[in-house]
């Protein structure tokens, strides 16, 4: 199979919830028929990012254009929702960068250049057999609450 991520088609449906701006997916691995792992190429626009969240499996992000960041959050407490949040650590990233999550890991990626920044995310399948994501609402600081 072949595919080019840069042609149109194969979008991805997605809930503006889970992130803060303007953002649009293609999924490459329905059109290249990938097992194992879902692969979507993603385009943040004017400041876009991910909110708050972790997987239940690994994910690698391979960075085609633009400049964005990568954070990295710690969960304080034992509460499912309405906890604290600290940050531990950010990534800038820059085309060409490739960029590990390992799974279960709270963070958050996007664009902080005001322009299109855009990745490729490679989300590798557990061995449950399904790739689940939780979103949370949070500001990015200190807090976060609900799923969701």
């Amino acid at each position: 199979m072949k595919s080019n991520i840069y042609t149109s088609g194969n979008r991805r449906t997605i809930s503006p919830d889970w992130f803060t701006g303007p953002v649009h997916m293609k999924d490459i691995s329905s059109t290249i028929k990938s097992k194992g792992h879902d692969i979507y190429h993603v385009y943040f626009k004017n400041n876009a990012k991910t909110k708050l969240h972790k997987h239940n499996g690994n994910q690698i992000l391979i960075v085609t254009a633009g400049t964005g960041s990568l954070e990295f959050f710690k969960k304080l407490g034992n509460k499912k929702s309405h906890f604290k949040i600290k940050k531990t650590r950010t990534l800038k990233l820059i085309s060409g960068d490739i960029a590990y999550i390992p799974k279960n890991t709270l963070h958050t990626h996007g664009s902080v250049s005001g322009k299109t920044f855009s990745h490729i995310a490679i989300n590798i399948i557990p061995k449950s057999g399904k790739y689940q994501t939780t979103w949370y609402d949070s500001d990015f600081a200190s807090k976060a609450s609900d799923v969701v």
